[in-house]
């Protein structure tokens, strides 16, 4: 019996909007968007500003790091794409500049992930697609 070929992995697409995030990120920086007119930042990229729909929308560097506001643990693979990659830790991170990141957590086992704790990004850089993805690790700063 033959083996199916994994599949590669489906990447995010950039569009107009978001290619600034995604050119900082290939930089490993990360940039988001801030509005003057709500005084926050706003994340995903979009045209204007929610609630408002201002068209006062900036890009600014932030730091990245944050708390981890929730995971899961797949033990089964998302996608066939990832059936060499079970179990994923799958997170959202609230970054301390307010908005929230869906992404992955690296370099942690499963037992100790808990919720709260501060973790720091990782720009993963995948030489097929040549884009750059975020991850999560914990933070060493205590």
């Amino acid at each position: 019996m033959s083996q199916q070929p994994i599949e590669s992995k489906p990447v995010p697409e950039a569009t107009p909007v978001s290619q600034p995030y995604w050119d900082a990120l290939r930089e490993h920086r990360i940039e988001i968007q801030y509005s003057p007119s709500l005084g926050r930042h706003v994340f995903y990229p979009r045209l204007l500003a929610p609630g408002t729909l201002a068209d006062d929308l900036e890009w600014r560097e932030i730091s990245g790091e944050g708390t981890l506001y929730t995971f899961t643990v797949a033990e089964r693979p998302t996608a066939p794409p990832w059936a060499d990659a079970v179990p994923q830790l799958l997170a959202v991170v609230e970054w301390d500049e307010g908005p929230r990141v869906s992404t992955e957590l690296v370099d942690v086992e499963r037992g100790d992930i808990r919720i709260g704790m501060r973790v720091s990004p990782v720009f993963h850089d995948d030489a097929e697609s040549q884009m750059t993805l975020l991850h999560y690790r914990p933070s060493t700063d205590r």
